[in-house]
C-alpha cells in the first residue's frame, strides 16, 4: 500500500476518526484502492479479548507503542462470542477496505480468514500470530513456546516441596502441547525425574470456552493442588485467571503465560504467589510488523521469536524468584544450553 508522511496523515486525522468508527461493523463503501490514505496499525484479537492480562493484552502493548512512535490512528477489535470464519474474515476485509496497514490477526483462529482476505487486499500487509498463513502479503509471527516452557519446568522443579507440579492447558491443540511439552521435558531434567506433572485441559474445542473460562481454569487448579501440586503453570489465556487465583488461595506458586503476569494490576491481589511467567514477546511481534511497513519494508514470511532473539524467555519480576536455592543458577544454564543447541526441547 502506498505510504503517507506523517504530515500527511496529521492532515486527515479527523477523516481517520470517522473511518475508525466503523471498524467492526461490516463493510464500507470504500474500495480499498491504493489512493486509500494509510491509517496505521490494526490488531482483532482472539478468544478472551483485551483484558486477559495475558497473550490479547500482550498484542495490545505492541499497537499501543506503535501508536506513540508512530503517531497514527490504531484500531483494536474484540471478537464475538460464537463467531464463524466468516466473521473473521468480514473484520479482517474492513479493517483493511478502511485503510489499516499492517492488519494482524491476534491467534490461530484467524488463519483461514486471513488466507482468504490477503488474496483479495494484496496492497495490505497482513500478520497473523501463532499460525503459518502462506501469502505474498502475510507475515506469520510464530514462537518458540516451548523453548520458554522448558525454563518454566526448570523453575517449577527447582521450587517444588512436594515433588509434584500441575500444567493446565487452555485447549487441547498442537500449539498448546508446545508448551506442556517444554514444561514437562523442563521438569524432567532439573529433578532427574524426581518430580511429577499432572496436566490437564480444559476443553477440546476453543469454542467451548477453554481459553476463556476463569471458572474452568480455577477449578482444574484445586484439582491439581487436591493431588499435591505446589507449583501450576497454565497455558490457558483469560482460563489462566483462574489458575492464579486458585494457587494463591491454596498458598502455592502459580506460573504465568505470554505476559509477565506478577506485574498485571488486575492480578494485584494474587501476585505474591506468581513465582514467575514463560514470556512470549507477542506485543514485540506485532510491533516489529508495524515498523518494517512504517519504512516500507513490510515483512512477510514466517517471522520465527525465539530464545536467541529474546522472542521468548522467562520473568523474574517476584523477589522470592531469586530467594529460591539453585532456581536463578539452573535457569541461566538451561538458557545456554538452548540457545548454544546442547538442549534440544521437544514440541510434542
Amino acid at each position: 500500500m502506498r505510504r503517507i508522511s506523517k504530515l500527511t496523515r496529521v492532515a486527515v486525522g479527523v477523516a481517520s476518526l470517522a473511518l475508525a468508527a466503523t471498524a467492526c461493523g461490516g463493510t464500507s463503501g470504500d474500495s480499498g484502492d491504493e489512493s486509500k490514505e494509510n491509517l496505521g496499525l490494526a490488531i482483532a484479537y482472539d478468544i478472551g479479548g483485551k483484558g486477559d492480562q495475558s497473550f490479547n493484552d500482550a498484542a495490545y502493548a505492541g499497537l499501543q507503542k506503535a501508536a506513540k512512535e508512530f503517531g497514527y490512528k490504531t484500531a483494536d477489535i474484540e471478537p464475538t462470542e460464537g463467531e464463524t470464519d466468516a466473521d473473521k474474515e468480514q473484520r479482517l476485509a474492513s479493517l483493511a477496505k478502511q485503510g489499516y496497514n499492517p492488519v494482524i490477526g491476534v491467534g490461530f483462529a484467524y488463519g483461514p480468514a486471513m488466507q482468504a482476505v490477503a488474496e483479495k487486499y494484496p496492497d495490505t500487509t497482513f500478520g497473523i500470530v501463532d499460525s503459518v498463513v502462506e501469502g505474498d502479503n502475510v507475515a506469520s509471527l510464530v514462537f518458540a513456546e516451548e523453548q520458554a516452557s522448558y525454563l518454566a519446568g526448570v523453575a517449577a522443579a527447582k521450587a517444588t516441596k512436594t515433588n509434584t507440579v500441575g500444567f493446565v492447558g487452555g485447549v487441547d491443540i498442537p500449539l498448546i502441547h508446545k508448551f506442556e511439552a517444554g514444561y514437562k521435558q523442563g521438569v524432567e531434567e532439573t529433578s532427574g525425574g524426581k518430580v511429577k506433572v499432572v496436566s490437564q485441559y480444559l476443553t477440546q474445542t476453543a469454542e467451548e470456552g477453554g481459553f476463556s473460562s476463569p471458572d474452568k481454569g480455577k477449578a482444574a487448579a484445586e484439582g491439581q493442588i487436591e493431588k499435591k501440586a505446589d507449583v501450576v503453570y497454565q497455558a490457558a489465556g483469560l482460563s489462566g485467571q483462574g489458575v492464579i487465583e486458585a494457587a494463591a488461595k491454596a498458598k502455592v506458586w502459580a506460573i504465568g503465560v505470554d505476559s509477565d503476569q506478577y506485574q498485571q494490576e488486575a492480578l494485584s491481589a494474587y501476585k505474591d504467589f506468581i513465582l514467575t511467567s514463560a514470556l512470549k514477546d507477542v506485543g514485540g511481534a506485532v510491533y516489529a510488523l508495524a515498523e518494517s511497513v512504517e519504512n516500507d519494508k513490510p515483512l512477510t514470511g514466517t517471522q520465527t521469536f525465539d530464545l536467541k532473539v529474546d522472542g521468548v524467555g522467562l520473568s523474574e519480576s517476584n523477589p522470592e524468584f531469586a530467594k529460591i536455592a539453585g532456581l536463578q543458577d539452573a535457569v541461566n544454564k538451561a538458557k545456554e544450553g538452548i540457545i548454544d543447541g546442547s538442549i534440544k526441547v521437544r514440541t510434542e
